[in-house]
C-alpha cells in the first residue's frame, strides 16, 4: 500500500515537472516570436542608421551590407549643417510642445465637463464633437487659410498652435472615456467636503488620469512633430520651417544621391530620436493608458 502511494507521488511530481517544462518552452517560443516580430519592425530603422554611417560606394554596393566599414561619422556633420538641423529642430519642438501643453489643458477641461458635470444639452454637444471627427481636414484648409491670412497669422506659428487651445475632438473623446471610469462616489465625496469643480478637476481627476494624459501627450507630440501639411501651408520663411519641411527642402535642393544621401539619412536618424526617447521615457504609462482608456 505504501509503495503504491509513493509511486503515485513520484508520478505526480513527474507530471508537475513536465507541465512546468512545457510552460517554460511555450514562454520561450512566445518570447522568440515576439523578439522576431520586434526585429522585423525594427529592421527599417536599423537600416536607416546603417545607411547614415556608410560612404556613397557602400550605399550602392551589391550585396548590401548592414554593418558599414569604414564608419562615416562625417555624414552627421553634413546632415546637421546642410539641413540647418538645430534651427528646424528648435522650431519643431516649439510647435510640438506648445500644441501638446495646450491640448492637455483644453481637452481635459472639456472632457471633465462632459463626464462629471450635469447640464442641459451635454449629450447633444458630445455628439457634435464626435461628428466633427468625420469631417475631412482637407475640407477646412481653404476657409482656415482665409481666416488666418486676414488675421495676419500666416508665416507665423500661430495657425499651428492657437487652435490647440480650443481642444481636439479625438483627444476630448479619449479623455472623456477615461474620466467616466473614475468612481462617482469619489467625486460626490469631494463635493460634500466643499470642493469646487475646478478643485475636483485639479486635485482628484487629473492625478488619477496620468496614464490617459501620457497617451494624449505622446500622440499629440508625435502627430504634431511629424506634421507636414500644416507647416507647408502656413510657413513661408525658411527660418520658420519645421524639420518635416526642412527635410523636404533638402531633398529638393541637393537631391538624394552620393554624399547628400548619407547626410539625408543622418538627419532622418536624428529626426526620429525625440520620438523614440519620448516613447521609452513614458512607455509603461503610455501602454497603461491605451489599455485602460474607455474600460469601466
Amino acid at each position: 500500500m505504501s509503495a503504491t502511494v509513493s509511486e503515485q507521488r513520484v508520478t505526480a511530481q513527474r507530471q508537475t515537472r513536465l507541465i512546468a517544462v512545457r510552460r517554460r518552452l511555450i514562454r520561450l517560443l512566445l518570447h522568440m516570436l515576439v523578439a522576431g516580430v520586434g526585429i522585423l519592425f525594427l529592421f527599417p530603422w536599423l537600416w536607416l542608421v546603417s545607411t547614415s554611417l556608410k560612404s556613397p560606394e557602400q550605399m550602392i554596393a551589391i550585396p548590401p551590407r548592414l554593418i558599414p566599414d569604414p564608419v562615416m561619422w562625417i555624414n552627421y556633420y553634413y546632415g546637421v549643417t546642410y539641413v540647418n538641423f538645430p534651427r528646424y529642430m528648435a522650431n519643431t519642438l516649439i510647435v510640438a510642445v506648445s500644441v501638446t501643453l495646450a491640448r492637455l489643458v483644453s481637452c481635459t477641461v472639456v472632457a471633465y465637463a462632459l463626464s462629471h458635470i450635469n447640464w442641459p444639452g451635454k449629450r447633444v454637444l458630445f455628439a457634435l464633437v464626435l461628428a466633427t471627427m468625420m469631417l475631412p481636414a482637407q475640407v477646412t484648409i481653404i476657409p482656415l487659410f482665409i481666416i488666418y491670412s486676414r488675421l495676419g497669422w500666416v508665416n507665423t506659428f500661430l495657425p499651428l498652435t492657437v487652435p490647440a487651445l480650443f481642444g481636439d475632438a479625438f483627444f476630448i473623446f479619449l479623455m472623456r472615456q477615461f474620466f467616466v471610469t473614475i468612481p462617482k462616489d469619489l467625486i460626490d465625496a469631494a463635493r460634500i467636503d466643499g470642493a469646487s469643480h475646478f478643485g475636483i478637476y485639479l486635485r482628484i481627476v487629473m492625478p488619477l488620469a496620468q496614464p490617459a494624459l501620457a497617451t494624449l501627450a505622446a500622440f499629440s507630440f508625435i502627430w504634431t512633430y511629424n506634421d507636414f501639411m500644416g507647416p507647408l501651408i502656413y510657413l513661408k520663411d525658411r527660418d520658420l520651417w519645421t524639420l518635416s519641411l526642412g527635410m523636404q527642402g533638402f531633398t529638393q535642393r541637393y537631391g538624394a544621391g552620393g554624399t547628400a544621401l548619407g547626410a539625408m539619412m543622418a538627419a532622418a536618424t536624428l529626426y526620429t530620436l525625440p520620438m523614440i526617447l519620448l516613447f521609452l521615457a513614458a512607455q509603461r504609462t503610455f501602454i497603461r493608458g491605451i489599455v485602460t482608456t474607455g474600460l469601466k
